[in-house]
């Protein structure tokens, strides 16, 4: 390992560097941990599918965890994504089939309901699959950890013991966290119904350290003593996830902004059981386009397979990278900014010295071997000749882009090719919609006419400079507009219908100069260009 890039990573002020070396120096002091390897967790709640939010926790883990590689590569790391497979099933998902069958395994454990799909062991077995299925999807590296599995087979028996040993001191810490009525009735502890297989959060009315064991009223009535080891019982969230930090030792894990009590109160739990809470980063949340908090039950954000119907994933990695402590919008109109933000990035990685490497997105995203990019015209690029050309045919935009970037083809710029898709269908759901062309006025159209004129004398072999200077020269000399950037806005509303837009000397370099006249004519004959 180059000791000098070593150093620049320890200097380097890209926050998962920053993240790496505080657990580096401050919770490891630089040693190796006992158990052999630095453990970074991310949790899922496997009730419902993947959502955005569960990639954008594994890819900045991810980007902690290859930042940590780098300054210490001589300590083994692992990531653990954890499911709450255990938790008992609360209501109904509304996007599953068989609804009456799973209704009336409700209350139970996740892995003790039947599989609505007809796959898997359980409910929750599916949805796991579902899980590893999108991580293996971006390629993560990690270890799956199910709660049902590490509960029934013993692996946080120790943990749960020394739990029921600080019972009281345990609830001395949650109880005034909570409202009257939830304290007459709490305990960390949620037996598990020996009759009717339902987690049951029921006051607990006894408990015995030495003997391991809980005392509840079962749901008929009887009172029951149960083993609170081997899967008889499963804890309150708050009180599993401080368990499962001492019994798994976590080292770092990230949590939203709308935990920070949690984290606090089960950091305090964690050090009563004689663990040591884990380093934790705490993210902003995701906001939609008017500035609400994103929810998936209110569906008023971008999932993750409608992301990547528009745009290439490692753009919204890029967009995950962006300030995790800020609240960022998380709409439709944040994706082609990201793609170019993206590319734009790559392109300029390579050209970087090592300190700015290290700094750069990219680096994280790839883990500090970035692609060489393919990309030779940008993504808003593409929308605006999607637009002009009002064609969803890969072939006619292929015309445009082969003509501008000579030798340049699908089978030679795949990334390129993928990307025109991407541009298409973003097109054709968000730009085609709110496409308003407008007439061009009277003084409008001779200014028109002048651009004509200025393109017609022009070679075809013009630059975008070039271009782009003849129609800053034709928008100087007419009178009918405040300033150039009226001039363009013009350009934008009556050739594009929309109210910005390109560069307009790098659009028609791409578009062509004849087809650009031609496109004038169309304008100043009266035709509408929204008809093709």
């Amino acid at each position: 390992m180059n000791s000098d890039l070593q150093q620049l990573a320890s200097e380097s002020t890209a926050w998962p560097f920053r993240e790496a070396q505080q657990l580096l120096e401050k919770r490891l002091r630089g040693d190796v941990p006992g158990k052999g390897y630095v453990l970074f967790q991310t949790g899922y709640g496997p009730s419902g599918l993947p959502h955005i939010g569960t990639f954008a926790e594994v890819a900045r883990t991810t980007m902690v965890r290859n930042a940590f590689a780098l300054l210490a590569p001589e300590i083994p790391t692992r990531l653990y994504c954890f499911s709450d497979d255990m938790d008992g099933l609360r209501k109904v998902p509304d996007n599953i089939p068989n609804k009456d069958m799973v209704a009336e395994h409700l209350g139970k454990p996740l892995t003790s309901v039947p599989d609505p799909f007809g796959t898997h062991d359980s409910f929750g077995a599916h949805n796991n699959a579902r899980l590893m299925a999108f991580l293996d999807s971006f390629g993560f590296d990690y270890v799956f950890k199910s709660a049902t599995t590490c509960y029934r087979e013993g692996l946080f028996d120790n943990a749960l013991l020394s739990l029921l040993r600080h019972y009281d001191e345990i609830m001395a810490v949650i109880l005034p966290t909570l409202g009257v009525e939830r304290q007459a009735t709490y305990s960390p502890f949620l037996p598990i119904s020996p009759t009717s297989g339902r987690v049951l959060q029921v006051p607990i009315l006894d408990h015995d350290a030495a003997s391991g064991t809980i005392v509840f009223e079962d749901e008929d009535g009887a009172r029951v003593e149960t083993p609170v080891v081997g899967g008889n019982c499963k804890l309150q969230w708050k009180a599993d996830w401080a368990m499962r930090w001492t019994a798994l030792s976590v080292d770092y894990e990230m949590s939203g902004k709308d935990l920070i009590d949690s984290v606090k109160l089960s950091s305090r739990i964690c050090r009563i059981l004689g663990g040591v809470p884990p380093n934790n980063l705490t993210y902003e949340m995701f906001l939609d386009e008017e500035g609400a908090k994103i929810s998936k039950s209110k569906g008023n954000g971008v999932a993750v397979e409608d992301w990547l119907k528009y745009a290439p994933q490692e753009s919204l990695a890029y967009f995950m990278y962006q300030k995790p402590k800020a609240a960022k919008r998380l709409h439709f109109d944040v994706i082609p900014r990201s793609v170019d933000d993206y590319y734009t990035e790559l392109l300029a990685f390579a050209s970087k010295d090592s300190k700015q490497k290290l700094a750069s997105a990219v680096w994280h995203i790839h883990d500090g071997e970035p692609p060489n990019p393919e990309i030779g015209v940008s993504y808003n690029m593409l929308l605006n000749l999607v637009s002009v050309c009002h064609s969803d045919d890969p072939a006619v935009i292929w015309h445009h882009v082969s003509r501008n970037l000579p030798g340049t083809t699908p089978e030679t710029s795949p990334e390129l090719d993928k990307l025109i898709g991407f541009a298409i269908a973003y097109y054709k759901d968000f730009v085609l919609p709110n496409k308003r062309y407008r007439t061009a006025k009277p003084l409008e159209r001779e200014a028109l006419k002048a651009l004509r004129a200025e393109l017609a004398a022009l070679p075809e072999q013009a630059t975008a400079d070039d271009l782009q200077a003849a129609v800053y020269e034709v928008g100087k000399q007419q009178t009918c507009f405040d300033s150039l950037r009226d001039w363009f806005k013009a350009l934008y509303e009556i050739l594009l219908g929309q109210d910005s837009g390109p560069r307009m000397g790098s659009f028609i370099a791409l578009y062509g100069i004849p087809e650009t006249i031609k496109l004038l004519d169309r304008v100043l004959a009266g035709e509408d260009l929204s008809v093709e």
